[in-house]
């Protein structure tokens, strides 16, 4: 479904801002697997999801999507079938406009045979709200109101309905649910716990919480310095404590990860 081959990436080469942002970084993901990624600031996981989507282009390497290389296809283009949310719960949707205007881009966006001015149907306004519902929030009442009202658990609900609501063939979650609180927190995962299996949807997610990364998904992959130092799955991971995670990433790299609080959380 997904390969990533040697991909490498510096910003500001010859200048004294140089950084190796990814260093020879592979990774292969199969259909409807998800894989939680975890590692310091710095460590290179925003910026592997960056490349993945299209924000800049690869110094080397290459990123195949459902055996079509995407390398050098530009980011709109990408975002048709390529989902996803971010940290901050006010990007994603516009504000000002409805909670069905919003879903009517994300829909006329992606959805195959539809030109982007379309109109949007009385039965699609009717898929709206059935999903919408499903997420148990009552949204599918509040529909004529603005984005900007929601709250931000609602609003990232939101936002990850949007980039599902045609099935994407890859979802990508960058700490979607850092910025809200434990509570609302727990049902946002749980929500994309649902959606992804349901839909069968390949997902990477990076994520604070290393508990967290081990008790959802397939694979836990670790990263440091531009690349995967660590990546786990199967009877491995089902044993695994967070401890264990540490000195695996000690044992790999001859390092300590950084004693982030977040990061270390439960």
């Amino acid at each position: 479904m997904l390969r990533i081959d040697d991909i490498s990436k510096t910003f500001n080469p010859g200048t004294v801002n140089e950084k190796t942002a990814l260093s020879h970084l592979s990774l292969h993901l199969r259909q409807g697997e998800l894989a939680s990624i975890i590692g310091s600031n710095g460590a290179g996981k925003s910026t592997m999801l960056n490349a993945i989507a299209g924000s800049f282009y690869v110094d080397s390497g290459s990123i195949t999507l459902d055996g079509r290389d995407i390398t050098f296809a530009p980011d709109h283009k990408r975002s048709k079938v390529i989902g996803r949310l971010f940290q901050d719960p006010m990007r994603g949707t516009a504000p000002s406009m409805t909670i069905e205007e919003n879903l009517a881009l994300a829909y006329l966006r992606s959805a195959q045979g539809k030109a982007p001015f379309s109109r949007i149907t009385k039965k699609d306004k009717e898929l709206f709200a059935e999903k919408l519902k499903l997420l148990g929030m009552g949204l599918e009442d509040r529909m004529s109101q603005p984005v900007g009202l929601l709250s931000g658990g609602q609003r990232q609900a939101l936002t990850l309905l949007m980039a599902t609501l045609v099935t994407p063939k890859l979802l990508l979650l960058d700490e979607h649910t850092a910025a809200l609180d434990p509570g609302t927190a727990e049902k946002v995962l749980e929500l994309t716990s649902r959606i992804v299996a349901e839909d069968h949807i390949t997902c990477l997610m990076v994520t604070h919480n290393m508990k967290q990364a081990l008790e959802m998904g397939d694979r836990v992959l670790m990263m440091a310095e531009g690349r995967i130092v660590l990546d786990v799955s199967g009877q491995e991971r089902a044993g695994m404590t967070v401890d264990d995670l540490l000195r695996r990433f000690r044992a790999g790299t001859g390092k300590e990860l950084d004693n982030d609080r977040i990061l270390l959380s439960d």
